[in-house]
């Protein structure tokens, strides 16, 4: 009998008595009954299915929970884990087949106890070599292919992103950091944007929110053009698209928030920009991802995605702020000390001192009497 049908008959056999009563009236005989008359052959084919499966299976599985990503917060941040799973189920699939292949042929063909020559002279293998080059570049193929749609999806091809447009000008020189950000009609010129723009569903619109940023050591402000608002977070509401336009004041900057799958350097003198639409209410932390400067680690603000509700009282609060420290501003210079006299300069310090009141109207007596001593001049020399 042929070894595949002796293991197959053998138990159905062996069912049979057992279901007639003969097992159980003779004893010993199971015992006298072997396992498999003949060694059971599975195909290598077989065996070859079963451990694609199964190596599909793991990788498939491993690529979809690794859980090596931080929270997706925006809708851009799906694409860019889409193809980041596949990757990793091509990377982990590929791991276990070449290290299984190497285990398997250092212990299959490893040096018996004996042997003393050397191994059979193998050489070359052509259909071998042509399906592992192959298949590498059919995948290298796929992932480039997908990489470019992906990055088109996100805006990465946005006409107006990358061509000249109307834009809010940003400082460029020195010291000119903190004057840019109180300015709320910036002038606009035509510069080409860098970065990732709209993506083609919304191609030809505006962001609901425009944030110019301003990357300098070692800090971040943000300037919201349309409301008036400087703050030192960045704060945009939930399910709205937010365009960030960027420059640096001084060296290469890089701005990266890990949660939304997003990077963008931001360079001196060049405009570059940011589009995004976040998907979660929460505190998320933006970094800078270029070399900076020694501080360059201390470079990291929030960006805080809020409900509208939440949004709409925040930049409320922040108008507030402004118009109460323009207002400071203006008492400021209303009270120049360079045109004050010096009683009028030292009479809220004259208690402090102790500066008798006399001694201030005398101080008057004595301006008014040299103000009214100076001659009058002509205008003509």
């Amino acid at each position: 009998m042929p070894a595949s049908k002796s293991c197959i008959v053998l138990p159905v056999k062996i069912a049979t008595l057992f279901f007639n009563g003969r097992a159980s009236r003779t004893p010993g005989f199971l015992n006298s009954v072997p396992f498999c008359q003949y060694p059971m052959n599975i195909p290598s084919s077989i065996i070859t299915l079963l451990l694609g499966i199964g190596l599909t299976l793991v990788s498939l599985w491993y690529g979809q929970n690794h859980g090596l990503m931080p929270v997706a917060a925006s809708e851009e941040a799906t694409h860019i884990d889409g193809l980041f799973n596949a990757m990793m189920t091509i990377s982990v699939g590929l791991f276990l087949l070449v290290q299984g292949i190497i285990v398997y042929c250092a212990v299959k063909f490893r040096r018996k106890p004996g042997e003393l020559g050397d191994g059979a002279a193998i050489e070359g293998n052509v259909p071998l070599e042509i399906l592992w080059t192959a298949i590498p570049a059919a995948i290298v193929l796929w992932i480039s292919i997908y990489s470019f749609e992906i990055y088109n999806e996100m805006g990465g091809f946005d006409p107006a992103g990358s061509g000249a447009h109307a834009m809010h000008s940003m400082p460029s020189g020195k010291g000119s950091a903190m004057a840019a950000t109180l300015d709320s009609t910036p002038e606009s010129k035509a510069i080409a944007m860098l970065g990732v723009g709209a993506s083609p569903a919304n191609q030809g619109t505006d962001a609901a929110v425009n944030v110019n940023v301003l990357g300098l050591q070692y800090a971040w402000i943000f300037t919201y053009p349309d409301i008036n608002v400087t703050s030192g977070e960045l704060h945009v509401p939930v399910g709205q698209e937010v365009k960030l336009n960027m420059t640096a004041q001084d060296v290469i900057h890089a701005v990266w928030i890990p949660q939304l799958r997003l990077k963008q350097d931001v360079i001196p003198g060049t405009q570059t920009q940011l589009r995004f639409t976040t998907n979660k209410v929460g505190s998320y932390p933006l970094r800078c991802a270029e070399l900076c400067g020694g501080y360059h680690g201390s470079m990291v603000t929030q960006m805080v995605v809020e409900t509208p509700e939440d949004y709409a009282a925040w930049i409320a609060s922040q108008q507030e702020s402004t118009q109460a420290q323009a207002e400071v501003v203006k008492q400021t210079i209303a009270m120049n000390p360079a045109n004050l006299s010096t009683g009028n300069y030292l009479a809220p310090y004259a208690k402090e001192m102790g500066i008798q009141p006399e001694m201030l109207k005398h101080l008057h007596q004595h301006e008014s009497m040299n103000m009214s001593s100076i001659p009058a001049t002509s205008g003509n020399s």
